[in-house]
């Protein structure tokens, strides 16, 4: 029989993790979701949106060869790691353009929806979870995520002070349902920083961005999110500095190049060179 992709199960992004007994905790990792699929067809490794990329993870799909089952989904995520083993999302996007599929993969396995013909979705997590387990060697790159021992707290803590993405908590009653659900809870580390601001993107329909430089070097760029009396303060501000130089290997004409003087406090994800997920916080003139 052959087997369908599954539409994923996705954790709602929340800012606290939840408290309790009833609760598993996973560290998250950046990479890109991905279902591992084997059937009478052979093994194929497929994008959350449901593309088929066996053959940009043709030497997963060659691990994969030493799971011992007939058939079966194994939910996932591909990733790659840098000098610190911690997973890189930016190398990973690097290695998804060469022209050579690239062995730096590693697939981080941390649900499986069917095996051997039974479709395993109405399990609880914590069940599919020990039978995934069982069921991923000991060594090779496609690995088993195991749940951190202790409260929600303190999982959140040690991600945070490791310099991780952040992590995912899942009820281990909960049954694996395609979409959105708090059933499944994630859970990012972030950071702040002051950088200058240096340009301002503007467009109807769009939320306002602006552009970050960290001691000289473009950074990438932040929403605005602010309420109205603190965003018309700031375009007051950006009004007095554009004519700025358009830095290099930047142009964009969508963009306002500001002068220097003004800074800015930005949240964004921990563990990036460029932001990512980064909003402005707050704003002054450069002293």
């Amino acid at each position: 029989m052959r087997l369908k992709f599954i539409k994923p199960m996705e954790p709602d992004l929340v800012d606290t993790p939840p408290q309790g007994g009833e609760w598993l905790h996973e560290i998250k990792f950046d990479g890109y979701r991905t279902q591992l699929i084997k059937d009478e067809d052979g093994i194929r490794l497929i994008t959350k949106n449901g593309y088929d990329w066996t053959s940009r993870y043709i030497h997963l799909a060659e691990e994969a060869e030493a799971i011992e089952a007939q058939s079966f989904i194994i939910d996932g995520e591909a990733i790659t790691v840098n000098e610190a083993g911690l997973s890189d999302f930016h190398a990973l996007q690097s290695a998804m353009t060469r022209r050579k599929p690239s062995r730096d993969l590693y697939l981080v396995a941390f649900d499986v929806l069917h095996l051997n013909g039974h479709d395993l979705r109405n399990v609880p997590v914590d069940d599919r979870r020990k039978i995934l387990q069982e069921m991923i060697p000991l060594v090779g790159r496609i690995q088993f995520s195991k749940a951190m021992p202790g409260t929600g707290d303190a999982v959140y803590c040690l991600a945070d002070k490791a310099g991780l993405e952040g992590m995912v908590s899942k009820r281990k009653d909960s049954t694996y349902r395609s979409g959105p659900t708090m059933n499944w809870r994630k859970i990012k580390c972030y950071t702040e920083k002051e950088m200058d601001i240096i340009g301002v993107q503007r467009e109807t329909g769009k939320p306002a961005m602006v552009l970050m430089a960290d001691k000289g070097l473009y950074a990438g760029g932040a929403f605005v999110t602010f309420k109205a009396d603190m965003r018309q303060r700031l375009w007051d501000r950006v009004q007095g500095k554009v004519g700025g130089p358009v830095p290099i290997g930047l142009k964009n004409d969508k963009v306002e190049w500001l002068k220097p003087g003004l800074v800015g406090r930005v949240r964004f994800l921990k563990g990036e060179d460029k932001l990512r997920h980064a909003k402005l916080l707050d704003f002054r003139d450069k002293r």
